[in-house]
This record gives structure tokens, C-alpha cells and sequence, in this order.
């Protein structure tokens, strides 16, 4: 057992498995106090350094491309200090780092674990049903369900809409920008239905707008990851990863069509109730004539 005890949190090593926990100091993010323990299988391990400094050192540990529904669902996008996958070590355990990082790099070797992406996730995500309250509204998923609960402060067209449930079959595509505390963020679910669909995520009723607490924003990445690890594996015709978005634009026009005219229609029916002003349902209206 090759192991290394920190505030930032515990590596360790048994020859087939990589068990990183979070530490309990105020100083760890709440995204990784929150996504807690993360089992790696030595299979899914790309590579792992030791990178020493002045002060202290951080063991960082590359996995392979297409191994973890995190890394896919955030698409490296997570700070550097929320990414599970970096340790924070003490200049007085560079030692015990590198001894750690030089177990796993052997057990590598030995085991001839190969470096290609995989063709099915080795993770599996976090469990279920996972529920976070955001800036924009309240996001659920239970396996097989999204569902958005608007905030007050949402957009009144969200509002309007009610509680927005996907399935997860008619889900395409997650895609997820965290809030950096200087620019917004969003969490948007694609469908085949809007796929096509260009509207801004404050007025998306198929996104989450991230522009409050960036720590507490950041854990929608949760959510993301659930239904990531639920959705066909990216790999497909050799091994390449396939961008799902782009599968969803093949569809054919008589489809494109009828998603257009069925968007517009229920635009109208929000104006004519009154909930949309003219000028909302102006600019909402070429916001949709551009997305298709």
C-alpha cells in the first residue's frame, strides 16, 4: 500500500486502485468535499508526476481520454482547484509523493495499461438521485429524469414555462461552462429539438444560468456528470470521439422545419397571454429565427 496524508486530502495506492478522498479542511473546495471519495481503477490511469515547488508540491494524475464522465461532462473546464485529480503536498512529503507517484507508475508499466481513449466510461459518475440549487433554479436528476425548478429570480419566459422535465433518452448532448465569478456560466441540455437553438441561456428554458455564488454554481458539474455517465459513450468508428451536437444537426429538414414552426407557436402563445412583452417577444423570436 503506497500512501500520502494531507490536509488537501489522501492518496492511496493498493496496486489496482487509486482511492482519493477530499480533505475536511475549510481550505477544500466544496466541489470536491461534495463529490467525495473517487475510486480510480489502475486501468483508467493515463499517467501521474509529482511536480515539487518551493513551498509545496502537487501530485497531479492524467486519466485516459474518454475513462471519467466528470472530465468528459466538464471538459477540463474545472479549476484548478476542484479537479479531484490534483493533491496538494507539503514540501516536508515531497518524498512520500514521489514514492507514490513511482508505485503507480510501475504498476503502469507492469501491467502494460495502454495510453489509446477508452471505449466505455471506468468511472461511474456520482450516484443518484443528485439534486443542486443554483443561481437559476433548482436541478434534479434521478437516473432517468431531469428536472428544472425555476428560480425567482429567473427569467420571466422560464418562469412562464413552468418546470422543465427531459427525459433522458431525448437527451443529446450536456453542455457545461462553470461560473468564474467574473463571467457567467450555464448548464444547457440538448435535444434533438434544440439542437439548433441559439437563444442566450438567461431566456434558454433548456438552461441553467450560472451568474451567482461561483462555489455553489460550480456543483451542477454534479448533475452534468450523472447524466454524462448515463448517455452513450463518445467513442464510436475507431475509437474517435464524436461530437453528439453535430450528429443532431443531420437531422432532416421536414424536422428542422416542423421544430421551428412548433417554437415559434408557443412564442405566440406566451405574447398573446401576456407573459412575453412585445419587445421580449421581439427579440426572443429573431433570437430563434437565427438559431434555426
Amino acid at each position: 500500500m503506497a500512501e500520502i496524508i494531507q490536509r488537501d486530502g489522501t492518496w492511496a495506492f493498493d496496486g489496482t486502485t487509486v482511492r482519493i478522498t477530499p480533505g475536511l479542511h475549510r481550505s477544500v473546495p466544496l466541489f470536491r468535499q461534495t463529490y467525495g471519495e473517487v475510486a480510480v481503477p489502475l486501468e483508467a490511469v493515463a499517467g501521474v508526476v509529482f511536480e515539487p515547488e518551493r513551498k509545496r508540491g502537487r501530485l497531479r494524475m492524467r486519466l485516459r481520454e474518454g475513462a471519467d464522465p466528470l472530465l468528459q461532462a466538464t471538459g477540463g473546464r474545472l479549476p484548478d482547484p476542484a479537479d479531484p485529480y490534483r493533491l496538494v503536498v507539503d514540501v516536508d512529503r515531497a518524498g512520500v509523493a514521489e514514492y507514490v507517484a513511482e508505485e503507480i507508475r510501475r504498476a503502469l508499466m507492469l501491467d502494460q495499461i495502454p495510453k489509446e481513449p477508452t471505449k466505455a466510461y471506468l468511472l461511474p459518475g456520482p450516484p443518484v438521485p443528485v439534486s443542486v440549487r443554483s443561481s437559476d433554479g433548482t436541478i434534479s436528476f434521478d437516473g432517468s429524469q431531469v428536472r428544472i425548478d425555476w428560480a425567482d429570480t429567473s427569467d420571466r419566459v422560464k418562469r412562464a414555462t413552468g418546470p422543465r422535465i427531459i427525459s433522458v433518452t431525448d437527451l443529446v448532448q450536456v453542455e457545461w461552462l462553470p461560473n468564474s465569478g467574473y463571467e457567467d456560466g450555464f448548464l444547457r441540455f440538448v435535444t434533438r429539438e434544440t439542437a439548433f437553438s441559439k437563444l442566450p441561456p438567461e431566456k434558454d428554458p433548456y438552461a441553467l444560468d450560472l451568474w451567482g455564488s461561483a462555489r455553489r454554481d460550480l456543483l451542477t458539474a454534479l448533475v452534468a456528470t450523472a447524466i454524462t455517465a448515463r448517455l452513450p459513450h463518445p467513442s464510436t468508428r475507431g475509437g474517435e470521439l464524436v461530437d453528439r451536437r453535430r450528429q443532431a444537426a443531420l437531422a432532416p429538414p421536414a424536422d428542422h422545419h416542423d421544430v421551428l414552426l412548433r417554437r415559434l407557436r408557443e412564442l405566440g402563445e406566451l405574447h398573446r397571454d401576456g407573459v412575453l412583452t412585445d419587445e421580449e417577444f421581439a427579440m426572443t423570436k429573431a433570437a430563434v429565427l437565427r438559431g434555426f
